[in-house]
């Protein structure tokens, strides 16, 4: 199950993840609604971009930059969370919507917590991948903890300061 848009729904993708001894160059990628990691994409691109039900994923480490000429070529990006604690997969994804304005889906993936998931939406995470141990319809309530806003982001180009009309 994912959250996607707001809403509790099947996941129909699959995260296709290197097992121990296999290289980008020679893990065989499964037929289907698959998400690659960026490294299988550069390894194999001459064969898979032919595919229109492709979706990459970007490990922490990794650059929104790597993907800015090829942001059309994928029915999703996901990032890569390995660990509650790495903040690094929010600018990626702040990136890619404001720097490079992509429009698609844009995938929470790893240790996804409800506690995250407010502030991955406002840099312009719009699907979650909650960890599989935690309840989702908790999770989903995560993206409406807070009404207001004071910062701008992803979601909101105005600080509150810019959005209150003030009184003489």
């Amino acid at each position: 199950m994912i959250i996607k848009d707001k809403t509790v729904m099947e996941d129909d993708w699959q995260v296709l993840r290197l097992a121990e001894g296999e290289t980008a160059e020679s893990v065989a990628v499964p037929v289907g609604k698959v998400i690659v990691p960026l490294k299988v994409w550069q390894a194999q691109r001459a064969t898979l971009q032919a595919r229109t039900e492709l979706g990459v994923w970007l490990a922490s480490d990794e650059r929104a930059e790597e993907l800015q000429t090829e942001l059309d070529k994928f029915a999703l990006i996901a990032v890569d969370f390995p660990k509650f604690a790495d903040g690094r997969g929010y600018s990626i994804a702040y990136h890619l919507r404001a720097r490079f304005a992509y429009q698609g889906e844009l995938r929470a993936i790893g240790d996804v917590l409800r506690d995250q998931m407010f502030y991955m939406q406002r840099v312009g995470f719009n699907s979650y991948a909650p960890r599989a141990d935690k309840d989702i319809q908790a999770a989903l309530k995560g993206l409406s903890d807070f009404s207001l806003t004071y910062q701008a982001s992803a979601d909101e180009a105005q600080p509150l300061f810019r959005r209150v009309a003030r009184g003489a």
